[in-house]
Parts: structure tokens; C-alpha cells; sequence
């Protein structure tokens, strides 16, 4: 897919800030453009500029810079991975790849299908205040995404290596906690390497739940607002 055909299909990315929450069919799937493997600074100079930037601009990311965050984020990196599942840019308990990242963008929040490295609609509607974060300039609210982590305790049972730790709450609970602690840190390296502002915060746990009608078995976690530094804008 070219970036032209991807940007028919996208409705607006970006611009449909303040539309009522609504139906996951009154958005449409995005495609997202492949992930480009080169570019940014390496990674010791991405690790001496990484920082939390809390001060972050409204102005929307690239198509490309998009895709390319989300599969940093979690994204497929190998196709024969641990246990015959395909491998991802992030560690995970017997591979059981049990966070779920949503994200929140002005015209709704999607999930992100990794497999297909596509966004899927969930909500229509601007969530990105519910994600949390205040930070100057309105935070969270106006920053053109927020990842939201949610963890999936179902995967633990359809991992291929059932190893005791799965089936038991306390280590379920590090595990993914640990899992969403990888995936942020991928977050943060990238956005240093790009020039772009990232910052891991908490969120409205019990708000996001309903809105996203989870799941008893799925957690909302923290959320992480990606975006342009405001002082660049």
C-alpha cells in the first residue's frame, strides 16, 4: 500500500478532535504503511537523549511515523518466533504477548493488530483525556496519541509453553506489569531517536474499562501520550 491509497483510507487522522463518542463502525481500519527499518539516531545516542516530555504539541504525526511507532512499540519483528508464534519487538511471558495497546486519537481509539500491523476500530470519539496526563499545554488531551495498556490475562491460558507461573495471580500480575514496562521502554527509545516527546503516566482505569467495554478478564494498565516536543511546534 502506498501512502496515497493509505491516506483514503484514513479518515482525517488527526483532525476530528471533540467528535462525540460513538460506534467502532463509524470509523474505518487503518492500514498501516510498512515499517521502515532504518533512520533516527542509534541506539546509545537514543538512550544518552531519552527523557519523559511532558510539554507536547498538538500537532498530528506522519503516517510513517506512526506505523513506525507502533511496531517499535510491539510490533512483529520475525515471523518463526519463540514456541511457533511470531516474534515481536518486545519480551513476553512464554510468549504469550498479553498486552493489548489501544490507541487514543482524536477521532477514536483503535487496537493495534500487530499480526497485520493494522489499527482496528474499537470507539469512535476522543478518549485521549481519559488516558490521563496534564501536563502543560493540556497534556494527554491534545497530543495527537495516547497508548493504552491493557493486559489480557485470557492469553496466559493459549500460551504454547504453560509453565506453573501462568496459571498464578500474583506472578501474572508481575508479568505483565513487567511486559508493559518492555514495551514503554521500546516507546521511550524511539521517540528519542525520532526527536519526538514521550511520557508513561497513569490513567482513568475504571472510565477506560467501560468505554472500551473490556472484558472481565482484561486490566487497563498505564497509558503513554506520544507526540511532538511543544517547544519545536
Amino acid at each position: 500500500m502506498n501512502r496515497r491509497t493509505f491516506v483514503r483510507t484514513l479518515p482525517a487522522l488527526g483532525v476530528l478532535a471533540g467528535t462525540a463518542l460513538g460506534f467502532a463502525e463509524d470509523l474505518q481500519p487503518i492500514a498501516l504503511l510498512e515499517p521502515e527499518r532504518d533512520g533516527g539516531k542509534s541506539v546509545l545516542a537514543a538512550l544518552h537523549q531519552r527523557r519523559t516530555i511532558r510539554d507536547i504539541s498538538d500537532r498530528p504525526l506522519p503516517p510513517q511515523a506512526l506505523s513506525n511507532l507502533l511496531w517499535a512499540a510491539f510490533g512483529v519483528n520475525r515471523r518463526s518466533g519463540p514456541f511457533g508464534q511470531v516474534g515481536r519487538t518486545a519480551a513476553s511471558a512464554s510468549n504469550s504477548q498479553e498486552i493489548d495497546l489501544y490507541v487514543a486519537m482524536p477521532q477514536g481509539v483503535f487496537l493495534y493488530e500487530a499480526a497485520a500491523h493494522r489499527l482496528a476500530p474499537v470507539v469512535a470519539g476522543d478518549l485521549r483525556g481519559k488516558a490521563g496526563g496534564r501536563g502543560r499545554g493540556g497534556g494527554a488531551a491534545k497530543a495527537p496519541l495516547s497508548l493504552i495498556f491493557v493486559a489480557d490475562i485470557a492469553k496466559y491460558g493459549q500460551a504454547r509453553l504453560q509453565e506453573p507461573g501462568l496459571r498464578d495471580a500474583d506472578i501474572q500480575k508481575a508479568y505483565y506489569h513487567v511486559a508493559t514496562g518492555l514495551i514503554a521502554g521500546n516507546v521511550y527509545l524511539f521517540a528519542a531517536s525520532q526527536g519526538l516527546a514521550a511520557w508513561f503516566h497513569n490513567c482513568n482505569k475504571a472510565a477506560l474499562t467501560a468505554e472500551l467495554k473490556l472484558r472481565g478478564e482484561q486490566r487497563v494498565l498505564f497509558a503513554q501520550t506520544v507526540g511532538y516536543p511543544a517547544r519545536t511546534a
